[in-house]
């Protein structure tokens, strides 16, 4: 090999040197910046996905006899997840994250493990009209709180899904919330502890539930998993 080949190539090598750092610079200075502007909590970005393979899993796997087994899988699977306010989460007041939102971050607050576990239960067949959104009073705290309602029938005494008490239990075992009103996808009632509160109009007039439902009607990757047939869901808000 020439000495003026020999020099090509250590100037070709140096090039690559030169340009692969470039390269890694611009790669750690992004995913810094991602990192930096992103939430973190149990687990890493990598491994957010297996929650979504996880559920859909439950979801597409389930065989429950029973709507109580049901409700028992569900709850459980999502009280895994980490409580975080919206203003740690997303810097934001009040936000309602869509079920997929919440599972890939790992975390979120009362309305999105209410919100997830709602969807979650329309897709393993339980019709809408058995389940609320319910806004409630929590005296043991002394601060609203949104829990989702299971109600056999119109009269039946609600089962409560809540991520703060981990077992599914009957509204007469839960004398700590005061309800004030719930709604699914198509209905909005005003408070009663037992059994449905008084109709009191269109869910669509609940402001932030529309949003959501929105948000999860242009594309949400996972979407398919969840049934979006329902009308849109507030001034109340």
């Amino acid at each position: 090999m020439t000495s003026n080949s020999f020099t090509a190539v250590i100037l070709f090598n140096l090039l690559g040197i030169l340009l692969l750092s470039l390269i890694v610079t611009i790669f750690i200075g992004v995913t810094s910046s991602f990192a930096a502007h992103r939430p973190i909590y149990k687990q890493d970005i990598v491994s957010t996905l297996n929650p979504l393979t996880k559920l859909q899993d439950l979801i597409l796997g389930d065989k429950s006899v029973t709507d109580r087994d049901k409700l028992d899988k569900v709850n459980n699977f999502f009280n895994q997840m980490e409580f975080v306010s919206d203003i740690d989460h997303w810097g934001k007041k009040d936000y309602w994250a869509t079920p997929i939102e919440f599972l890939t971050t790992y975390a979120g607050d009362c309305e999105d493990f209410a919100i997830a576990k709602y969807f979650s239960l329309q897709a393993m067949g339980i019709p809408e009209e058995k389940l609320h959104l319910t806004y409630v009073k929590s005296l043991k705290y002394n601060a609203y709180h949104m829990i989702l309602t299971y109600h056999s029938n119109l009269e039946a005494e609600p089962l409560i899904l809540d991520n703060i008490v981990g077992k599914v239990k009957p509204a007469s075992e839960r004398s700590d919330l005061v309800v004030i009103y719930s709604f699914n996808g198509s209905d909005l009632r005003l408070a009663k502890q037992r059994g449905l509160g008084k109709l009191a109009g269109s869910s669509s007039r609940l402001k932030r539930w529309q949003g959501l439902i929105e948000r999860m009607s242009v594309g949400e990757y996972g979407t398919v998993l969840f049934n979006l047939n329902s009308p849109d869901i507030c001034s109340l808000c």
